[in-house]
């Protein structure tokens, strides 16, 4: 079984590292990251240091993306926006991949009426559109940046659900999981020591493609201002100063679009390119 799985994830690598839009997403995202961690490092200015005699100043040496209406440094606060836009993915996906996880689990498992309840659930908030619901959850909150991440989260897990019971509805009569159950083992450890474990690869899919939604619910919420409050930087709430601007100061719109249309596209191609190098009838065992 050892040999089997190695010669997977060799093959796995292998596929993985022959797509090169896939391996331009990874290298978007580790430069994100990067971007993300070392903001103070590499921004030139404070991202909320306002100069009166900056306002609205186009790109130049000194501030290469311009500034806003109170003169702060666009660029220093793009690059401390990629901060938000990380957070938000991974924790909001992180909330939304357990709960899809441990419901899908339990629908595909058990069956019945555990499975009824479970999809009737899903059901009635896939009726219902995901955007609205997130904007009227979040206009009797406290605009804040964890409430929008847990909002996200927790309105998010409906589709990796129904990808995850029918992996398990899939997998549930599989010889191993037969014999795991004639030997005794426990329905938790049948379901998390060897369902969950091989239907991990569609899981780990839906979170890659689901940190790039994650980025844009932020944004957009952000840009209608109830989102991440001002004087944080978000990518969102520069794309408002833009708005007031866009006819007289068109890099308020157009750099921190550029970031999110980035950042989208780079987990888009991370998500593809290991969707096609886990999809075994896409192998080439030659």
């Amino acid at each position: 079984m050892r040999s089997v799985n190695k010669a997977a994830h060799s093959l796995f690598w292998r596929r993985f590292r022959s797509n090169r839009l896939a391996l331009s997403g990874a290298s978007i995202i580790l430069v994100l990251a990067f971007t993300a961690v070392a903001a103070p490092l590499l921004a030139p200015y404070d991202p909320n240091m306002i100069v009166g005699n900056h306002i609205l100043e186009a790109p130049s040496r000194h501030h290469i993306f311009g500034t806003d209406d109170l003169g702060r440094d666009i660029l220093s606060r793009i690059l401390y926006g990629a901060r938000i836009s990380l957070a938000v993915g991974f924790v909001a996906v992180g909330i939304s991949t357990i709960i899809g996880i441990i419901l899908g689990a339990l629908a595909g498992y058990y069956g019945g009426w555990v499975d009824t309840v479970v999809m009737w659930f899903v059901n009635t908030m896939l009726a219902i559109p995901t955007f609205f619901l997130i904007l009227a959850v979040i206009a009797f909150l406290e605009p804040s940046i964890w409430n929008i991440m847990v909002v996200i989260g927790l309105t998010s897990w409906m589709g990796l659900t129904r990808l995850v019971r029918a992996e398990f509805m899939s997998l549930k009569e599989r010889e191993f999981v037969l014999a795991a159950k004639s030997l005794g083992a426990s329905d938790k450890r049948v379901i998390f020591r060897h369902m969950l474990i091989n239907s991990l690869a569609p899981v780990i899919v839906s979170a890659v493609l689901g940190v790039a939604g994650a980025v844009l619910v932020e944004s957009a919420l952000s840009f209608l201002g109830i989102g991440v409050q001002p004087p944080t930087p978000s990518w969102g709430n520069i794309l408002t100063a833009g708005k007031a601007n866009i006819e007289i100061a068109w890099w308020l719109s157009v750099f921190p679009g550029l970031a999110i249309l980035i950042t989208v596209l780079g987990y888009n191609m991370l998500g593809d390119g290991i969707r096609d190098a886990v999809d075994p009838r896409l192998w080439d065992t030659k």
